[in-house]
């Protein structure tokens, strides 16, 4: 497992500059490229969940005592605003250096609406979106440039960010028993 990242006085740890060249490069040699994901989720008790990603300790996941959980670690749908901003976060850093931006604070403040009443569909059942209606984003960054370049970074980034696009567009899902 490699070392955390450790932030220099003054700015964010710098990712490899050589390395994302290389990264573009392969995207470009190879543009149809597809990379499957996978999560194995493991209930462990009441609501909270193991989730196991590569060879990474368990990710938890679990509710809040409001919602019956034992209150260990982000409830799914935290879970997945956490996944949210560090995606843009990764694209926002990673376009800062290939641009030649020294990014010296990177925060991205979210919030996001859901309607519960539904209880996972025991409670209350009838028209209503279910999952987030609104997501609101608020990109805390300071950088060695102009605000209309980090402005147009953070939209370039929501073109291209892929949990950002997961959340903004519909999905094919597929769920059967195994």
């Amino acid at each position: 497992m490699g070392e955390p990242a450790t932030v220099l006085t003054g700015c964010l740890a710098p990712i490899d500059r050589t390395g994302l060249e290389g990264l573009i490069e392969k995207g470009k040699a190879d543009p149809k490229a597809i990379k499957t994901l996978s999560c194995k989720t493991v209930a462990e008790g009441r609501f909270r969940h193991a989730n196991y990603i590569r060879d990474l300790p368990p990710y938890i996941v679990d509710e809040p005592p409001g919602l019956l959980g034992d209150d260990t670690a982000p409830n799914p749908s935290e879970a997945s605003l956490a996944a949210l901003g560090s995606c843009v976060c990764v694209g926002l850093h990673a376009n800062a250096v290939h641009r030649g931006i020294t990014v010296q604070k990177l925060e991205i403040e979210m919030e996001a609406d859901l309607n519960i009443t539904a209880v996972w569909g025991t409670g209350d059942q009838s028209e209503k979106p279910v999952g987030f209606t609104d997501v609101r984003m608020k990109v805390i960054m300071e950088a060695d440039a102009p605000q209309e370049v980090i402005d147009e970074l953070i939209a370039h980034v929501a073109k291209w960010s892929p949990v950002f696009n997961t959340f903004s567009r519909p999905v094919n899902m597929e769920i059967a028993a195994a």
